[in-house]
């Protein structure tokens, strides 16, 4: 079962799942020309924005509690070397190079580095882009567990009635998580007309989200199930359906099911959708240590001070290949979870656009977290220099 994901090929999809309809709302709408799209900024304004997002665009908070999981730093840290083309370099330089603005590694729970740059200090925050993916996974998890979602093998349909008699009838809670609905959808950057470029810019339908709106007019391409095709709409689709099963928004629900009860450190803020609806496939801003804190969440099976917050099956199912992918030449690129990119040996990510990754290896019991404003949105040279900084962190603490 290849992907269709066209031309742009497994690079760009693994970061440029934030960009469809880029339906940011700015707070300002009297200046629309000078923060039109993330996607258009560099340099100073790119890395103050992405630290800033809640001044510039409207979110919600996703409001932590009153204990903080602690992050103990490990009497050995690390100074790892980063190879690339022949050339060795520090950690620094490649943080120079590369601008990354924050890098976390945790070696079984503990700090083993942690630096920042770009003007960036521990307290700031800053956006995940399509990390917010797993995130959104996460939150169907913690839904099944309350009962709000009675299966993932659930039609869609269920939750969101809107899709009645749309492609989406008969597509199943699993088969959304997994890229795999068959319906037709063009995740091409560079066509001003592709749906990536159309989907949920305004609301056409009053009571209906824009992205819910746009969706159900696309017909089928395929049987659900049968192929995976990045679809950006889709993981906001998946936060309209956790918004409708729980009668929460997103952020509410990330802050009683993870940021509360796992203890992070600060409040997060989540993007919303011109309808009002947090986005299901992006943009949620939080401290690096916060970043680390969610990968540590996940690696310990979604439990928080004892409770289970997802159910026990849950983490390894969405964790693990549930569908092949396929890069731009056509072989078979790792597997895919359930909004989880799946590494060999059974690591897997969460990836987004210009450098932001918490990368698992549960063997290892290692996460590496990397937040970052490269100079484009991905590319093959950034995601081989990053590869290899993850091979000279790996080789510092000593795992293969």
């Amino acid at each position: 079962m290849k992907t269709l994901i066209g031309a742009a090929g497994l690079s760009l999809a693994l970061g440029l799942a934030a960009t469809a309809a880029w339906s940011q709302v700015s707070i300002d709408p009297s200046k629309p020309k000078a923060i039109a799209s993330i996607l258009d900024w560099r340099g100073e304004q790119q890395a103050k924005g992405f630290r800033d997002i809640e001044h510039i665009f409207k979110t919600d908070v996703i409001k932590r509690g009153t204990k903080v999981h602690p992050l103990p730093v490990a009497a050995r840290q690390i100074a790892p070397k980063v190879t690339i083309d022949g050339k060795t370099m520090s950690i620094d330089q490649y943080m120079a190079a590369y601008r990354v603005s924050g890098l976390l590694v945790l070696k079984d729970g503990q700090i083993v580095l942690e630096k920042y740059a770009l003007g960036r200090k521990p307290t700031d925050r800053w956006t995940s882009f399509s990390v917010a993916k797993s995130i959104t996974s996460t939150l169907v998890g913690a839904a099944i567990q309350d009962g709000k979602i009675k299966s993932i093998n659930d039609p869609v349909t269920a939750y969101i009635p809107e899709l009645k008699g749309s492609a989406y009838e008969g597509v199943t809670v699993r088969q959304m998580l997994m890229m795999s609905s068959g319906v037709k959808w063009n995740e091409d950057y560079a066509d001003p007309n592709s749906d990536v470029a159309r989907a949920g810019q305004k609301v056409t339908e009053p009571g209906v989200n824009p992205m819910v709106s746009y969706l159900r007019k696309l017909p089928r391409a395929h049987p659900p199930g049968t192929v995976w095709h990045y679809n950006t709409g889709e993981t906001d689709l998946v936060g309209v359906l956790v918004s409708k099963a729980t009668h929460e928004s997103l952020a509410q629900y990330a802050s009683e099911k993870i940021w509360q009860p796992y203890g992070m450190e600060r409040d997060a803020v989540w993007m919303t959708d011109p309808g009002g609806q947090d986005r299901g496939g992006c943009c949620i801003s939080m401290t690096l240590r916060d970043y680390g804190r969610v990968g540590l969440f996940a690696l310990g099976g979604g439990l928080a001070d004892g409770k289970r917050i997802v159910p026990d099956w849950w983490m390894a199912q969405a964790t693990r290949k549930e569908i092949e992918n396929y890069d731009a030449t056509g072989k078979p690129a790792g597997g895919y979870g359930y909004f989880w990119w799946i590494r060999p040996a059974g690591a897997y990510s969460a990836i987004g656009i210009f450098g932001q990754s918490i990368i698992t290896f549960p063997k290892d019991r290692l996460i590496i977290v990397q937040n970052a404003a490269w100079p484009a949105a991905t590319g093959k040279p950034l995601n081989v220099a990053e590869f290899a900084m993850v091979d000279g962190v790996k080789a510092a603490v000593g795992v293969k």
